[in-house]
């Protein structure tokens, strides 16, 4: 089994006069939002193998406040083809990830992460993909299974949403 986290980056600031896309930083409240989804992976056991991320400001700061929660935090890569990615182009990196690694997280944008989320899953809890399928929203995140034991056997609709969070849904959350 492989797993996959498609996270996308947390709320950013709006971008300023003269400067680039790239360089936009989150926002406060995407750095509460990141840190609060670093706390939910590892407090649910997803701490992932293997993690890359888009070299825009914004999705490296959303992994600095996720990873904090981490022990021991796993190494992120920068990988130049995520940022303002297609969906194909996200695809061709996953498939790329060597088969040993079990799971991987990638930090990235929209719309190419929510198209490639909708691209992968074929199946999981009817009301779940439901909610995928409406929006990403800023810091959503979610967790696709796969019954293959190599990246590169990937494939279009051949994942099942094992689960979809964002912070409002952990706001909401029954304590």
């Amino acid at each position: 089994m492989r797993r996959l986290l498609l996270f996308r980056h947390a709320k950013a600031e709006q971008a300023e006069a003269g400067a680039t896309d790239r360089d936009r930083p989150l926002a406060e409240r995407g750095r509460k939002d990141a840190s609060r989804i670093g706390a939910y992976m590892a407090g649910h056991t997803l701490s992932p193998a293997r993690v890359a991320v888009s070299p825009a400001m914004r999705t490296q700061e959303t992994w600095k406040y996720a990873a904090a929660a981490l022990r021991p935090p796993p190494a992120a890569q920068t990988v130049e083809r995520l940022y303002d990615a297609t969906p194909h182009a996200i695809f061709e990196v996953v498939k790329a990830t060597p088969a040993k690694t079990g799971s991987l997280l990638v930090i990235g944008h929209n719309p190419g992460m929510h198209e490639l989320a909708l691209m992968l899953i074929a199946s999981g809890d009817v009301e779940t993909r439901e909610r995928l399928r409406e929006k990403l929203p800023t810091c959503g995140l979610a967790v696709i299974d796969f019954a293959i034991d190599d990246w590169g056997l990937l494939h279009p609709r051949s994942g099942r949403l094992e689960r979809f969070v964002t912070p409002k849904s952990l706001e909401n959350a029954p304590k």
